[in-house]
């Protein structure tokens, strides 16, 4: 099996390569080496036998000739995280939806009819939550003057009662709540068409917050597991948004990769016109205060600071239920919360 991994060359998709390296797999890499993540803009080392070629997945010719021999894409070429403000929304449109749409129309005309893709648990917007009166609900947009006065729980949209946060399944309804987390769904729903169109048959895999080892630093497009261990490599103190409560489900990128693995192992057994998601991510909820002390303890402090600040397109908890992809795909999370941020507070961030 040859497989093209686009966005080979970034945190994720370079993490992916070396799996599908180690695992024998035939691997080609398209990666426009973007300066928002490759300031030097040169060819990432890449593991002996990986092909690796230069260009953006929105060319069409480009992508063409990627495909050429290939049974499967893993598709990784994205541009992630929350984004400063709407002015970033054409960006993200243009890298993660057309981007995909040409990577689709070429499968399609290339007769290349596998596909994982990678989504993300912000498609979920909100996590699950229980009111104890009314049961499971929604909770309604987080409101600037609450978020300011610290009131950070979402409450009951009938009652008004704090709500108990639960853990998330693939069957929940998608409620974006910023213009990053709309393109990821669009994406999904791009892909349902394309395997319904052509027979194809895509694996999507919800990532949750994943961390480790060549993770980009001082960017504000990282994940915050990034920024609070680019603060620490300053000698400042991590800085934690809201009270520090916000439940997390942090999950290490060779699990992630892992889970690639097993994906690309799979999608090519699937029916045609099949699409199946797959939340990854560990098991453990943690606290994105409690992951900012883990990761400054195991680099030496300094201690972490709660600022009571927000950012209005932040959902307060999102957490996986990862047990569909345990039971279908015998994929586990192998890489322990504290070994895992022991390993990540000693290892180099990617310039």
């Amino acid at each position: 099996m040859r497989i093209l991994v686009t966005g080979g060359a970034g945190f994720i998709g370079s993490a992916v390569v070396r799996a599908l390296a180690e695992a024998g797999r035939g691997v080609r890499v398209l990666d426009a080496l973007l300066p928002a993540v490759h300031p030097s803009g040169s060819a990432p080392d890449l593991p002996p036998g990986v092909e690796f070629r230069h260009g953006d997945v929105r060319d069409a010719s480009t992508v063409e000739r990627a495909l050429a021999g290939v049974d499967a894409v893993c598709h990784q070429a994205a541009m992630v995280g929350l984004g400063l403000d709407l002015d970033d929304a054409p960006e993200y449109v243009g890298c993660n939806d057309l981007g995909t749409a040409v990577l689709l129309s070429a499968m399609a005309r290339a007769g290349v009819r596998n596909l994982v893709l990678a989504g993300s648990m912000v498609i979920y917007g909100e996590g699950r939550y229980a009111c104890p009166e009314h049961g499971s609900v929604s909770p309604g947009p987080r409101h600037p003057d609450d978020l300011a006065a610290g009131r950070f729980e979402p409450p009951c949209p009938q009652c008004g009662t704090p709500l108990r946060p639960g853990l998330v399944a693939e069957d929940a309804p998608g409620d974006p709540r910023n213009v990053y987390a709309a393109t990821k769904l669009a994406q999904e729903h791009l892909a349902a068409a394309w395997a319904r169109a052509c027979g194809g048959s895509v694996l999507a895999l919800r990532y949750h917050n994943v961390y480790g080892p060549g993770m980009p630093r001082d960017t504000p497009y990282a994940g915050v597991a990034s920024l609070f261990r680019s603060s620490l490599a300053r000698g400042e103190a991590p800085r934690v948004f809201e009270d520090g409560g916000q439940r997390r489900d942090f999950v290490h990128v060779d699990d992630v990769a892992a889970a690639n693995l097993a994906a690309l192992e799979d999608v090519g057994g699937r029916l045609p016109g099949s699409v199946r998601a797959y939340n990854v991510g560990s098991g453990e909820v943690r606290t994105v205060g409690e992951m900012a002390r883990a990761l400054a303890d195991a680099y030496g402090g300094p201690a972490p600071e709660v600022t009571g600040q927000y950012r209005l397109g932040d959902v307060r908890h999102i957490t996986a239920d990862s047990s569909r992809l345990r039971d279908e795909l015998g994929w586990r999370a192998r890489v322990p919360f504290r070994a895992g941020m022991a390993e990540f507070a000693a290892a180099p961030l990617r310039a």
